[in-house]
């Protein structure tokens, strides 16, 4: 578990940001647990969602109460697109599920950012680990996860 929150807090200032992690004596698995450790509202939290999308892996990064539509969002993309396995999750991100973060992953991933997300003035997303989160503005987590805004719910 400290590899990971180290690995993306590595990432992260290679990327030039410097995360401040916040480990919780709690589970940080869930986006209700997420906000309930950090005092926010459940929406503020970001949860990272790995897909198949075509066969290639797809993030979304999430609100913390919307459920992704794949229907929806593959038809806007133009994709055909399903929910990745656990298996899937650790090959291509690094990280476990719960744990997943929005960017520093092993490998570069097309990502898609909730835009309900936009209506917060800061979020907090995961930090490698499902006791481990950071918060980050909205506009900062687009720009360092290379994200594309949509609506995926």
């Amino acid at each position: 578990m400290a590899d990971a929150v180290t690995r993306f807090t590595q990432a992260a200032m290679d990327l030039g940001y410097p995360v401040a992690v916040r480990t919780m004596d709690q589970s940080t698995h869930t986006a209700t647990e997420a906000a309930n450790a950090v005092g926010c509202e459940v929406g503020a939290i970001v949860k990272s969602l790995v897909f198949e999308a075509d066969g290639a892996p797809l993030l979304v990064l999430t609100s913390g109460p919307n459920r992704v539509d794949t229907k929806l969002l593959g038809e806007n993309l133009g994709l055909a697109i399903t929910k990745a396995d656990a298996d899937m999750v650790k090959q291509v991100s690094g990280f476990s599920i719960g744990g997943v973060p929005p960017f520093g992953h092993k490998s570069k991933l097309r990502t898609i950012v909730d835009s309900d997300l936009l209506r917060f003035e800061k979020v907090w997303a995961a930090a490698g680990a499902a006791t481990s989160v950071f918060e980050i503005s909205p506009d900062e987590l687009i720009e360092l996860s290379g994200g594309e805004v949509a609506q995926v719910s």
